[in-house]
């Protein structure tokens, strides 16, 4: 792992919730990852694929390599290979601060990362959690993160492929609020 000793605010961000993720993916029963999660069509794994996948992607979109892949035979090995992977690039300011158009305007790696990829790793520590029969509760801190990151998403959030829209239930606590938000039920 990538000391962060000294690090960006950026650096630190990421490595904390990337760690938080692999603590989720570390308590899984190693017979889970091929257990349907609450991903439409996905299991353990492939939740695990798609965090990886979709930030590789997104680092690859902006000239920024990672090296080759990880294995997913062990997915919270590749997990942990893959933040070492992006911890290590982002270790250099000047990959953060690269400015670039977004979706939703002008924007930076750094920006972009936290906001959309850094969502991804909390709400999807709920999806791997249950597909692998494990509770998994959110900090306030994390629930505040990802309640703002909806609200700035707006409407996109419902786009084809990201959320669906579910009822809340009347008595839900903010959790399971949050978690009908993004299309998932409790």
């Amino acid at each position: 792992m990538t000391a962060i000793n000294d690090a960006s605010p950026l650096l630190t961000h990421y490595v904390e919730l990337a760690d938080g993720l692999a603590g989720v993916l570390d308590s899984l029963p190693a017979d889970a990852w091929t257990n349907d999660s609450p991903c439409d069509g996905w299991t353990g794994r492939d939740v695990v694929a798609h965090i990886i996948g979709t930030q590789r992607e997104f680092f690859t979109g902006h000239d920024v390599d990672l090296g080759p892949a990880p294995s997913l035979d062990d997915p919270a090995a590749a997990w942990r290979a893959h933040r070492d992977a992006a911890a290590e690039v982002l270790a250099d300011p000047a990959v953060g601060d690269r400015a670039f158009d977004g979706h939703f305007g002008p924007t930076t790696i750094g920006e972009t990362l936290l906001r959309f990829y850094g969502f991804d790793m909390i709400a999807h520590r709920w999806d791997v959690a249950r597909a692998g029969g494990v509770a998994h509760t959110f900090t306030d801190a994390e629930l505040a993160e990802m309640e703002a990151a909806a609200d700035s998403f707006g409407d996109a959030l419902y786009s084809e492929g990201v959320c669906e829209k579910r009822d809340v239930p009347a008595d839900a606590d903010r959790q399971t609020t949050l978690l009908a938000r993004l299309g998932r039920t409790v």
